[in-house]
């Protein structure tokens, strides 16, 4: 992959290896110094997995085209991937970088079920659920629209849903995502960029550049000889990273429980209510970021004021008096409402935190890379991952 890469016009490979790194697995490491801001590699535009990409392939895009509304950007991408896979000749450059590839990842939507009963009680395990059934309909979707259509594109053999899944994965643990001038976002694979591990320690290095379509990696911090080379992926908690990549980071800055606030609309009161949210920015089913720097924002206790006004409260109610205590029984029913929430939420989790440290101590799991688990092993991801 790396001679078609460079072969294509890429810049800084020679600068930069494939490597294999005891704690993160596969990685990319640099072979000289190189100081923080400095560009690193850049990979033009015309290797680059894109939406654009797939339409214009002379073969997929019709095919790609005739499918009303149009798929997703990530099924458009899975599609792209799993077709350049089947083909037997041609596409050598693509094929070259799809080899790479690993051929299986560790991101939750493949925990069997009793490892995802470990994560009973959290968010991780709701939105795995669901996204596990998602892509079952999606996939029956694809058959239906577009696989089964062009069954000379798409042997079934070659499509299934667990390469459907695999490809799906594949650009979810790959893929990079900018928001263009124009507002509008693009979310592309790099061939080598790929190779790089996340670190929520160095700066946020890696930048698309809309007028030439390349993609290009600073240094997020100084390197010496030796050192990996990493990139930042954004401020994801460890629910999101095990989802999506198949890890998380121990003590992760960035760590959060996403609390879902909901009120049906059949509830007194609850078009004045409604209005009440609007005006402060909120709406009637919110997700609010409990995070270690703000454990308890004051979006939810907005919301909360707000969901336990009674008839009188609402004849005289100001949107901002919201950013206070209304009266003490409003109050009371909120904090009485957090603890109890919160203590449902503890006693919702599968297995005790205690019994999974027992189980940590006298475990072993292998320890994987980008292409497994990243850093700690998958035991240690559950235990982390609770957010």
């Amino acid at each position: 992959m790396e001679s078609w890469v460079k072969e294509s016009g890429a810049v800084g490979l020679d600068d930069l290896e494939v490597a294999d790194f005891q704690v993160t697995g596969r990685g990319v490491r640099s072979l000289q110094y190189s100081k923080e801001g400095e560009r690193l590699l850049t990979i033009p535009s015309g290797i680059l997995w894109t939406v654009e990409h797939a339409y214009a392939d002379p073969l997929l895009g019709p095919a790609l085209r005739s499918v009303q509304p149009p798929l997703t950007v990530d099924d458009t991408l899975a599609t792209y991937i799993l077709f350049v896979r089947s083909r037997k000749s041609g596409y050598n450059g693509l094929r070259s970088h799809v080899t790479a590839f690993p051929t299986s990842y560790s991101s939750s939507i493949y925990f069997t079920e009793n490892e995802l009963e470990v994560c009973a009680g959290t968010s991780l395990y709701t939105i795995t659920d669901q996204l596990k059934r998602q892509i079952e309909e999606d996939y029956a979707g694809l058959v239906a629209r577009i696989f089964g259509q062009y069954q000379d594109l798409f042997p079934f053999d070659k499509f299934t849903i667990e390469d459907y899944k695999w490809a799906l994965s594949t650009v979810w643990s790959r893929g990079m995502d900018f928001v263009l001038p124009d507002e509008t976002s693009i979310r592309l694979l790099a061939p080598f960029a790929d190779m790089l591990n996340h670190s929520s320690e160095v700066k946020q290095c890696h930048v698309y550049d809309a007028s030439s379509g390349n993609l290009s990696v600073l240094a997020g911090k100084d390197y010496k000889a030796g050192d990996q080379v990493f990139i930042n992926y954004g401020p994801l908690p460890n629910n999101r990273l095990l989802r999506l990549y198949g890890f998380v980071l121990s003590s992760n800055p960035n760590d959060s429980y996403d609390l879902v606030l909901s009120t049906h609309p059949v509830a007194p009161f609850w078009e004045q209510k409604q209005k009440l949210w609007i005006s402060a920015g909120l709406k009637s089913t919110c997700t609010i970021s409990l995070t270690l720097t703000d454990p308890l924002p004051k979006n939810v206790l907005r919301y909360l004021r707000i969901q336990r006004l009674d008839e009188s409260d609402l004849s005289v109610m100001e949107v901002n008096a919201t950013d206070g205590i209304i009266n003490e029984s409003n109050e009371v029913e909120v904090l009485q409402f957090l603890v109890d929430s919160f203590c449902g939420l503890l006693e919702n989790f599968g297995t005790q935190l205690e019994m999974l440290e027992e189980q940590l101590a006298a475990s072993v799991h292998p320890p994987g890379g980008r292409e497994g688990t990243h850093g700690p092993r998958r035991m240690s991801a559950w235990a982390n991952s609770g957010c």
